[in-house]
């Protein structure tokens, strides 16, 4: 990364953030919703205001080239961008701020930075860019086999070091952010495109080890579909998968270590499929009825194979609230891209779909539709939403996100007993009405991703309390319904309990069995995915 250093509180860079205008556009969203001029508003502490314990542990002569212990850095690898994360750092705690942070710059630097931790009894927890939304990224110590933390940054190994043009595959560096590795792959003519809301605070790592989901709303949805072998640092060795297309050839190594969330290594490299930077595209917005209407709409778009880049659709509220539309109609981004054909076919028969379930354009198709209308101004909230959490959460509002998939046969019945059990929990935490809407933001042939966001009047003092209320009602329902408990935001520890509830308990031995094997102290991410 480049330019100025990353908040220790808030989303992006220092000195970045919201414009007035689009504070004021936020605010009086929720103003007009909860009925009220004024917020009990109360100030953050300055990075110089807060109260760090002195560092337990060290780093030896050998490390501190890439090693600190300073303020800043202690702070920033505090937390990640969860609800819960933002109240904390809030309120000033800072209490499990990690002792160290590492910077090494290569694998050997990360073995000796495991060998080191090891020996004085300290966690180790991964981090990339820190945008973890479930509190996957906080250290954790239990004072009795853990006596310190410390986290590694994976910043510094930021470069792709080779492109396969023949193979449109290219090795890639773990703690390369979105931004640097679309501009590194520019001049060969590829692109990852891969695009996660996070895209430009967050690294391929990281991508690798959540299960990111990312820019492609059908097909390749998440980042496993790009992902080709992988180099992966544990505490007794390393591990480098063989560069195949695939294989039959027994469990998937790779898939071990997709998605598990800086358990059992840290990924220092992967070979990655690339795709042809697009040069052809399509666009349109539609508006429907209700969003059951457009979520048939989506249903006869994904079971016809069409595979659009983009078939995101908002009900009526969540359009209102991002400005997209009046709050009328649900709203339908669909969009499709090629590098290699024209698109025409696939767009009339996706709108001939979306017409079947009383869908009307909202523009005329066209190549830049996707940054007009409803569909730009969508695009524009999605890429700003972030930056509105650091001065929401200081004037008490409660405003979170979640997300699930289910089956199309179960879809209908899991929105509609979600919202309510959510909507039932606000008013019980709060005593005030609060909102929750839904979107989908990936679809498949057998059933969709809804993303749901709910919208709360809290109360400072409590804020913790009747979030986990809120989060726990909503948690239960989607377990109950038949849902996953993520779809791409990760497990962390804020999904942990009803991770336990979905995996099959089979399934946790072996991932223990494998824990001990690969990390035989425990020192990696205590607490994510199972206990030891």
């Amino acid at each position: 990364m480049t330019g100025a250093r990353l908040k220790h509180y808030g989303w992006g860079r220092e000195g970045e953030g919201m414009s007035a205008e689009e504070r004021k556009f936020v605010l009086g969203r929720y103003r007009t919703k909860f009925a009220t001029d004024e917020f009990d508003t109360i100030a953050v502490p300055g990075l110089d205001d807060l109260c760090l314990r002195k560092p337990r542990v060290a780093p030896p002569a050998s490390l501190t080239p890439f090693c600190t212990t300073e303020r800043y850095d202690r702070a920033a690898h505090t937390y990640g961008k969860s609800y819960p994360d933002y109240v904390r750092a809030m309120l000033g705690d800072y209490n499990c701020a990690p002792d160290v942070v590492a910077y090494p710059r290569n694998e050997a630097e990360i073995s000796a930075v495991m060998d080191w931790a090891g020996s004085v009894g300290a966690s180790l927890t991964p981090f990339g860019g820190g945008s973890s939304v479930c509190g996957g990224v906080e250290p954790r110590v239990d004072g009795i086999k853990h006596k310190a933390a410390v986290t590694l940054d994976l910043r510094n190994l930021s470069k792709v070091v080779e492109v396969d043009p023949v193979s449109r595959a290219a090795s890639i560096e773990a703690g390369t952010y979105g931004p640097s590795l679309e501009n590194q792959l520019k001049p060969h003519g590829f692109t990852l495109r891969h695009f996660p809301q996070s895209f430009e605070f967050s690294t391929l790592g990281g991508w690798i080890a959540t299960r990111s989901g990312g820019h492609f709303a059908s097909l390749h949805t998440h980042i496993d579909d790009f992902v080709e072998s992988l180099r992966v640092v544990t505490p007794v060795g390393v591990v480098e998968t063989r560069r195949l297309p695939g294989s039959g050839a027994g469990p998937s190594p790779d898939r071990m270590f997709i998605g598990s969330e800086g358990i059992l290594g840290v990924i220092s490299r992967a070979w990655m499929r690339l795709q042809p930077r697009p040069s052809f595209r399509a666009g349109v917005s539609l508006r429907f009825p209700s969003f059951f209407d457009a979520a048939r709409a989506v249903r006869a778009v994904a079971q016809a194979g069409l595979y659009p880049s983009n078939c995101r659709i908002l009900d009526a509220q969540e359009a209102f609230n991002t400005g997209a539309a009046d709050g009328s109609a649900a709203i339908m981004v669909l969009a499709f891209e090629s590098g290699d054909h024209p698109l025409d076919a696939w767009m009339a028969r996706a709108l001939e779909c979306c017409a079947d379930h009383r869908g009307t354009p909202e523009l005329a198709k066209a190549s830049d539709a996707h940054l007009q209308g409803a569909a730009g101004i969508w695009r524009n909230a999605f890429i700003r939403m972030p930056y509105a959490r650091e001065f929401l959460t200081p004037v008490g509002l409660i405003n979170d996100t979640f997300e699930t998939a289910i089956t199309w046969d179960r879809f209908e019945t899991l929105h509609d007993k979600v919202k309510a059990a959510t909507e039932r929990a606000i008013v019980e935490a709060t005593g005030v009405k609060g909102e929750v809407t839904c979107r989908f933001t990936h679809v498949y042939p057998d059933g969709p991703a809804p993303y749901f966001s709910f919208h709360a009047l809290g109360r400072h003092g409590a804020l913790l309390e009747q979030w986990q209320a809120i989060k726990n009602a909503a948690s239960d329902a989607l377990i109950v319904a038949g849902g996953t408990i993520t779809h791409h935001h990760a497990v962390g520890r804020d999904h942990r309990s009803w991770y336990d509830r979905q995996r099959p308990e089979l399934f946790a031995a072996a991932l223990r069995g494998a824990k001990r094997e690969l990390d035989p102290q425990g020192m990696l991410n205590p607490g994510v995915l199972i206990d030891p």
